[in-house]
């Protein structure tokens, strides 16, 4: 059996801030459960778990995602060959065959590719510049060269997938889903009311320099992911790279942040409790716990309240629709948590899931 599914459930307390605005510039929210609750869209998490990652891989093994496609072939070539002519002629030739046509050194839309790929193409491109790689036949040589963009895929590019609208022979599905975090409780935003002085005015002009308003809420999110490692492995394939893909997402997943507003409110924080469990059913996920919003009680908050709501679903789920997870893992101080995972720290956790991971990976090969 192929199914092998790990789901990330983190509650997280976020003080007062604006992560994720919208166009308006106010925190982003979603009504849910008919009442309207804080929110951080999915990708703007996806992108601060991808800034995250080049801290903790190398940028080999990363992933850019570029209009100046052109450009960035243009680069790897120079790094071959310092000296060559018109690299960025050649860089849109080879593109060209490969099937990505340029505009003005431009793709038509952004283009992820990995720098093996780039690296890759820059190689063909002096093959074919000096005649040692000259093609029998046209379509065969174009061919080898769009297969350069389906081979060799970034971590990044393998958990988050890509999407060509012109040629869908370059899609890589994605082998993690991120969900939109919504505040397990009722909010409503607020208003800081701001001013900043001139300090080279005359003081006999007391009026600020400046006068504004910033829109901001305060709440406990529920964020959750899931990892498909069957698709990972089939965009993978490397056992070293699938084993650090998973790593680091789950570090990532767990500790990044998004930046919006980073500044005026220093809202960096770490979850309060984290549930991950290994399943072959089905990935799910755990919002419906808080379809109900969570109310607080004698001046507790929401954090303890929100923990023991998502214990109580997990196990109703369990004794219902879902199997019981294979493996869980916990981190966090309650209680209850204890009783339904294996309870360790960030570093522990991660060791054992890579040991769970190891063992599928084992049973597929045979």
């Amino acid at each position: 059996m192929k199914n092998f599914f790990v789901d990330y459930h983190v509650l997280q307390t976020v003080p007062p801030s604006c992560i994720n605005r919208d166009d308006t510039g106010s925190p982003k929210a979603a009504v849910y459960g008919g009442v309207t609750r804080a929110r951080v869209s999915s990708q703007s998490w996806k992108r601060a778990i991808k800034l995250m990652f080049k801290e903790l891989l190398e940028e080999e093994r990363l992933g850019v995602r570029t209009l100046e496609l052109g450009d960035y072939v243009a680069d790897h070539i120079r790094k071959l060959e310092a000296d060559i002519k018109k690299p960025e002629k050649l860089a849109e030739e080879v593109l060209k065959a490969a099937g990505i046509p340029l505009k003005d050194g431009k793709a038509k839309a952004l283009f992820l590719i990995s720098d093996r790929q780039a690296q890759r193409l820059a190689e063909a491109a002096l093959r074919l510049q000096s005649g040692d790689g000259e093609r029998e036949k046209k379509k065969k040589g174009d061919d080898e060269l769009k297969a350069i963009l389906r081979d060799t895929p970034s971590i990044d590019m393998a958990l988050f997938g890509r999407m060509v609208a012109d040629d869908a022979s370059l899609n890589y599905d994605a082998a993690c889903q991120v969900a939109h975090s919504i505040s397990t409780h009722a909010v409503r935003n607020e208003y800081d009311y701001f001013t900043a002085v001139d300090e080279y005015k005359s003081s006999e002009d007391a009026g600020a320099g400046h006068i504004n308003t910033t829109e901001f809420n305060s709440a406990t999110f529920y964020r959750y992911a899931t990892l498909n490692l069957y698709e990972l492995y089939c965009g993978l394939k490397n056992e070293s790279d699938i084993l650090d893909a998973v790593s680091v997402f789950t570090k990532a997943f767990l500790c990044s942040m998004p930046t919006g507003h980073q500044n005026s409110f220093a809202n960096r924080t770490v979850p309060d409790l984290a549930y991950i469990t290994v399943r072959r059913d089905q990935p799910v996920n755990m919002a419906g716990a808080f379809e109900e919003p969570v109310k607080a009680k004698n001046g507790e908050g929401y954090v303890l309240l929100s923990e023991m709501r998502l214990m109580d679903y997990a196990e109703k789920m369990y004794g219902t629709f879902v199997d019981k997870p294979e493996r869980a893992f916990g981190i966090g101080r309650l209680d209850r948590l204890k009783e339904m995972a294996e309870v360790s720290s960030l570093k522990s956790v991660s060791e054992s899931l890579l040991e769970e991971v190891r063992g599928y990976l084992g049973e597929w090969r045979k």
